[in-house]
């Protein structure tokens, strides 16, 4: 029996394994639940876009520190087509999936979760090498910071593959009681990776910042003034991106890690809807920061939404213009 696979079951069937419930219609709680997360979503959507225009557009922002943190509004977006697909896949719905649409559900938000992860270490490896070295931006060519960014979303498409044959079809009591057809052996690697990769990414922003304390007392003058300023703001708002990202996705690792550790007794099921909306808000978060921390960054969101109205207005007057020409 322990060696019997159950690839031909479907969804239903591994969460009755687990005794977790899928609700068979929808409550008022529910509505709120999904309208208030597909809100979150859109918005999201749209604002890590407008965050990566205004680097396109803006020639000030043609450096590799820019290039990646325009490559984690991608990921923020991706995340938020992610979640998107996972509020319009959730509840009693659940139960009209095939086991290749969940997987994918699930490899969405895997893929995001990555990208993320892989971007922010990116970024502090970046700052570190730059600040060291004393400059504001990397010498590093457009090349190799393209390369980097397609390594970044390569190996997080693997990461998001790899439940697809690390599962527990052919061992039901390894399933996971968050993600029924997940192993839980899985969940254990991959909360630990992630939270293993906070670890060393805040370690590396905590010595660039007692490097930098060092370089503010000394008298040496490799530095004005107004640059060293520049380069600690820039590291503060990349320090609150990442402290941002870490407070989100913080509780739903450690609440998948339980879950593999414990299983059942865990009840990390009660937790997960709490877990999701707090990972989900993270891609909103960024552009926020970005807004209130960067004033270049905040005077090219103003330019672009600006053009938008402008190029509105023309047309709507161009419209109105033909409709009175073709009633005379």
């Amino acid at each position: 029996v322990e060696n019997t696979c159950y690839y031909n079951e479907n969804v239903t069937f591994f969460y009755k394994v687990v005794n977790k419930t899928i609700s068979t219609g929808w409550n008022e709680w529910d509505y709120v639940v999904i309208g208030l997360g597909l809100t979150v979503c859109v918005i999201a959507l749209l604002a890590n876009l407008l965050v990566m225009i205004a680097i396109f557009m803006n020639r000030r922002f043609h450096f590799p520190i820019y290039y990646l943190l325009g490559n984690m509004a991608a990921a923020d977006l991706f995340a938020g087509i992610a979640y998107t697909n996972l509020m319009l896949h959730t509840g009693p719905w659940t139960r009209t999936l095939t086991m290749e649409q969940w997987y994918i559900r699930g490899a969405l938000i895997d893929i995001s979760l990555t990208a993320s992860v892989a971007n922010l270490l990116a970024v502090a490896v970046e700052r570190h090498q730059t600040i060291i070295t004393m400059q504001l931006h990397s010498t590093m060519p457009k090349r190799r910071v393209v390369l980097l960014i397609v390594c970044i979303w390569a190996t997080s498409i693997i990461m998001g593959l790899v439940p697809t044959f690390w599962n527990c079809e052919c061992d039901l009591k390894d399933c996971s009681t968050l993600a029924p057809l997940y192993s839980r052996r899985f969940l254990i690697f991959w909360a630990v990776l992630n939270l293993l990769t906070f670890f060393i990414i805040v370690a590396v922003y905590t010595r660039i910042f007692i490097y930098v304390k060092n370089q503010s007392k000394n008298t040496s003058q490799q530095v004005t003034e107004i640059r060293q300023q520049t380069v600690v703001n820039l590291m503060k708002t990349i320090s609150m991106v990442l402290g941002a990202f870490v407070i989100c996705w913080t509780p739903g690792l450690v609440t998948l890690l339980l879950d593999g550790l414990l299983g059942k007794e865990s009840h990390a099921d009660r937790y997960e809807k709490y877990c999701l909306f707090i990972a989900g808000c993270n891609s909103l978060v960024n552009p926020i920061i970005y807004s209130l921390r960067d004033v270049e960054m905040r005077r090219t969101f103003k330019w672009i939404l600006c053009s938008l109205c402008q190029r509105g207005v023309h047309q709507h007057r161009q419209l109105s213009l033909v409709k009175r020409g073709t009633s005379l």
